[in-house]
């Protein structure tokens, strides 16, 4: 059963799988930074360290946050200009614009050398791409989503964040090998930063084989060219009745909104009927999820591992590379598997309770038993307590990937409709990154400041913020995205049933209109 319906969407697969290598640069690039900073040859080469040799902690951390947030401060920027871009041009012709910028910035980050000039265009280019990543993660999701039957939207929407933890993996994997093998060579940032380019050249080549969204479409009044992609992604005939009664849904949901809110501007995408607490809960989401504690961990893997006692570059980036892995396979299991049974608020509840108290352990175990202090450029095996540590936080990223990692980026693409949804993705996206860059940019200080403190607040956003949270929102799963006007008021049930049946009549004149003039013409 399972079978028929994944060969049944296959189109909708392989557009998620093109759109989504987008996705895994956002993960990519999000896990890299930290390792590079975090190598020998890059710290001397930069200048971070002291006249005798040592590293200068305050240097590198100012550099590693640096390095990490600029990413997050462009990405800002553009996830808020896509809005606008791709309600003009469509979802697909947007992505390849901010895919070539995307490409740029990397190619600025991967020729850097100067140690008088090599940071400033290190930075220069992380803002670029992050410009570029910022309009992917906002449009990547709508795009997916709007062209997802609902009866698999959950899980295929969910491959965004399988495709995150491949790319952090990915990241952390490369600095590792770099470590071991190529650490005393440029190669230690310039390899890193131009592995980029192969995802974003496979997205940008790919996305020329697939098809603009339906709903996009007939959104703008293209409503052939909707119904022609739209029998293409469910693979039937353009006059079958399921292609018929689904696009009658979308042109009903359609003109709803445009009935109701013509002439409203900007001023209706925010606070027309049943849209603000929509955008409340777009924002609100990723603010409690970058807080979870485990973009932190994410960014910072090598120097987190390291305060709990993984001491020297092999021990941290090899701990950081089997946390990727455990990521990557506890994703995938959750989304492929999971997704559409447990339900988006009972996962998310759940997965905020398992986090909270794995930090809380790991706090209290950090605590009691602090790892020893190692001498600089010694790697020594990790005590028994750091063990245990690095076991909860391979334990917590399995929590973090059963609802809090995948579900908010899917629980936003469920709730907006047509017209107002590029809107609430870019606030989502905007979101996203602006605490992705306040929590990157006070990571490696909080790190050195506060030691066991960190995890007992990361704990306590779980439990309480996240976990109250989860209880308080309405659950989305196996709902149409027409349904959710429903959902949150902006109509009624019964005027939704009468507008799809009016639509469902339209379509059903129409056929028997063009079937006669065909008999005619015979």
């Amino acid at each position: 059963m399972v079978s028929a319906g994944v060969f049944r969407n296959i189109r909708v697969y392989w557009l998620a799988f093109i759109v989504y290598w987008g996705i895994l640069l956002f993960g990519y690039d999000t896990g890299i930074a930290g390792g590079v900073v975090s190598q020998k040859y890059f710290q001397r080469h930069f200048g971070l360290v002291n006249a005798d040799g040592s590293i200068n902690t305050k240097r590198t951390n100012e550099v590693s946050s640096n390095v990490v947030s600029v990413l997050q401060a462009g990405a800002f920027f553009g996830a808020l200009s896509s809005a606008p871009i791709s309600a003009k041009i469509g979802r697909k012709w947007t992505l390849v614009g901010f895919t070539l910028v995307f490409s740029v910035g990397a190619v600025l980050t991967t020729v850097a050398n100067s140690p008088s000039n090599g940071l400033a265009l290190i930075y220069a280019g992380r803002v670029v791409s992050g410009f570029g990543i910022g309009g992917i993660s906002a449009v990547a999701p709508a795009y997916v989503s709007e062209c997802s039957p609902k009866d698999v939207r959950g899980r295929i929407t969910g491959l965004f964040q399988i495709m995150v933890a491949m790319g952090v993996m990915i990241s952390y994997f490369i600095n590792f090998s770099i470590g071991q093998h190529l650490h005393d060579t440029p190669l230690v940032w310039r390899l890193p930063f131009g592995f980029q380019l192969v995802p974003a050249g496979i997205m940008l080549f790919g996305l020329f084989t697939v098809k603009e969204s339906p709903r996009w479409l007939a959104s703008v009044g293209r409503k052939d060219e909707a119904a022609v992609n739209l029998a293409y992604l469910r693979k039937e005939a353009i006059d079958s009745e399921s292609v018929l009664s689904e696009l009658a849904e979308i042109e009903a949901a359609i003109q709803e909104e445009r009935a109701a809110r013509e002439g409203l501007g900007l001023k209706e995408a925010f606070f027309g009927k049943g849209n603000f607490i929509r955008f409340v809960i777009a924002f609100v989401i990723f603010l409690l999820q970058q807080w979870a504690g485990q973009n932190s961990v994410g960014y910072y893997a090598p120097q987190i591992f390291s305060s709990i006692g993984y001491a020297g570059t092999t021990n941290s980036l090899l701990a950081s590379g089997i946390y990727g892995v455990v990521k990557l396979v506890a994703t995938a299991t959750f989304v492929l598997g999971f997704v559409e049974t447990l339900g988006r608020k009972k996962s998310l509840f759940i997965s905020a309770m398992g986090m909270g108290t794995l930090f809380f352990i790991i706090g209290a175990i950090l605590k009691t038993h602090p790892p020893p202090v190692v001498a600089a450029g010694e790697s020594v095996s990790p005590p028994p307590a750091s063990k245990a540590m690095a076991a909860m936080l391979y334990i917590y990223v399995c929590f973090y990937s059963m609802g809090w990692g995948p579900l908010p980026w899917v629980y936003v693409s469920d709730i907006f409709p047509t017209r107002t949804r590029h809107y609430g993705l870019a606030l989502a996206s905007a979101s996203q990154w602006l605490w992705n860059f306040v929590v990157s940019k006070v990571t490696p200080d909080m790190i050195s400041d506060l030691g066991y403190k960190v995890f007992l607040m990361f704990a306590t956003v779980n439990i309480i913020g996240m976990g109250g949270f989860a209880l308080l929102i309405p659950e989305t799963k196996g709902r149409s995205l027409e349904d959710m006007d429903v959902i949150f008021g902006s109509i009624s049930a019964d005027e939704r049933h009468k507008n799809i049946e009016k639509q469902e009549r339209e379509h059903e004149r129409n056929d028997t209109t063009s079937s006669r003039s065909i008999r005619e013409k015979a």
